[in-house]
């Protein structure tokens, strides 16, 4: 391109005039122009991009910077790979954009069974309402096998169901209701047990520690025909109870009854005894005092006879010369 074309020769010419201006010795008349420094953008650029990586490296140190807290455990994987489980509390690092972490619980966790339906040895149907308690004991296993938490609740699940419906299957409805009387023993414990022996098979890495049953329902259904059952044994167990009392009862007033009779009859037994007693001893007086005067005795005893035999009404037919209507007449020879 010619200078003649050139859109910045008048810019260019300037700057060389600024240029040979600033050369020139100042006067004693002429003002003095100091000269200033260029701007070295090359290196603020320099320190810019330094600052700016600088910052960058921290920025993605700290966000690689993770905390395990008390009662989580903290899993590093590596292209989806588990790499390391860290359980104990304390701060740690991660390779950047390469590495993440997730979290699970170390502590126990409640999980509420979902409601069931099961079937009793005697047939009858009931639903059953379980909650588990449980932890995680092995994250490497439990993820492993069961992936996350909510696989492991299913199969715990599962596992607990299972359980559950063989030994209820082994047990009347009235054992499964009074737990007092009952033959199952504690099945809370026996459904534990049995449960973690299934999640050990599996090598899940979770533990149950404790199963125990909410509540016992019948079936809406067979609700009205139960309780009338219920009701139906209940007054029958009344029924047997007041026939035994009455039972009782008879037998109670037989025996007393016939013990006074035989206190009455012992009592009327000594008084005839001592009443003829009496009268062998009045007997035995009477004729000791009537020998000793015979006339004396036939007229007392002749009195003896008016007295039972003379009453206010009472009508006499007999000959006049009869000893006793003299007597009876006053009229004694």
């Amino acid at each position: 391109m010619s200078n003649d074309n050139n859109p910045f020769k008048s810019i260019e010419d300037k700057f060389k005039e600024m240029q040979r201006t600033q050369k020139k010795k100042p006067s004693g008349t002429e003002k003095v122009v100091t000269s200033k420094k260029p701007f070295n953008t090359r290196k603020f650029v320099k320190t810019a991009i330094t600052l700016t990586v600088i910052f960058a490296i921290a920025v993605i140190l700290l966000a690689n910077v993770f905390i395990v807290k008390e009662g989580e455990y903290r899993v590093v994987r590596q292209f989806g790979e588990i790499t390391r489980i860290i359980d104990e509390p304390g701060l740690n690092m991660k390779i950047p954009f390469i590495q993440s972490v997730t979290s699970l619980p170390k502590n126990q966790m409640n999980y509420n069974v979902l409601e069931a339906e099961i079937s009793t040895k005697d047939k009858k149907r009931i639903i059953i309402d379980n909650y588990a308690v449980w932890k995680i004991t092995d994250a490497r296993k439990m993820i492993s096998n069961a992936r996350n938490i909510i696989n492991a609740e299913a199969r715990m699940e599962e596992f607990i169901y299972s359980v559950i419906r063989n030994e209820m299957g082994k047990l009347d409805y009235v054992d499964v209701v009074n737990e007092e009387n009952s033959k199952r023993g504690n099945l809370n414990d026996l459904v534990t047990q049995k449960v973690n022996e299934f999640l050990d098979e599996g090598n899940f890495g979770i533990e149950v520690i404790d199963v125990r049953m909410k509540r016992i329902d019948l079936p809406e259904e067979n609700e009205h025909s139960i309780y009338t059952r219920m009701i139906s044994e209940r007054e029958s167990t009344a029924q047997r109870y007041l026939s035994e009392g009455d039972a009782e009862k008879k037998i109670i007033m037989a025996e007393t009854d016939r013990g006074v009779q035989e206190m009455l009859a012992t009592a009327k037994k000594d008084a005839a005894i001592i009443h003829a007693e009496g009268e062998a001893e009045a007997a035995k007086i009477y004729n000791n005092a009537f020998s000793k005067d015979p006339e004396f005795y036939n007229l007392y005893r002749t009195l003896q006879s008016y007295s039972r035999t003379i009453g206010e009404d009472t009508v006499i037919i007999m000959p006049a010369d009869s000893p006793y209507a003299k007597i009876l007449t006053g009229y004694l020879e």
